[in-house]
């Protein structure tokens, strides 16, 4: 199935559902266990860090809260997993 997905972003801190419990159904899922997952958040606790590892999310970015450090990381993010990394198609 295409799903049309590339990559997804999560912040842990979803306002209706905690993040990590997207992050295991995306995971669980057949159809989209494959696509990249980056974990985007402020949280800078270990334990989220090695629960989402253990969820297996493909990297873990802390989210600067400055205007310009943010969208410079979006932009490294952007760079690496849509530009190098090469991605099977899904």
């Amino acid at each position: 199935m295409y799903l049309g997905l590339t990559l997804v972003l999560l912040d842990l801190n979803l306002a209706k559902k905690d993040g990590r419990e997207v992050l295991a159904l995306i995971k669980a899922d057949p159809d989209f266990k494959r696509i990249p997952v980056v974990v985007f958040t402020t949280s800078k606790e270990e334990e989220d860090v090695w629960r989402a590892y253990n969820l297996a999310t493909n990297c873990y970015v802390r989210k600067p809260l400055e205007c310009y450090e943010f969208i410079k990381v979006i932009q490294k993010i952007e760079d690496l997993w849509l530009t190098i990394v090469a991605l099977p198609r899904v």
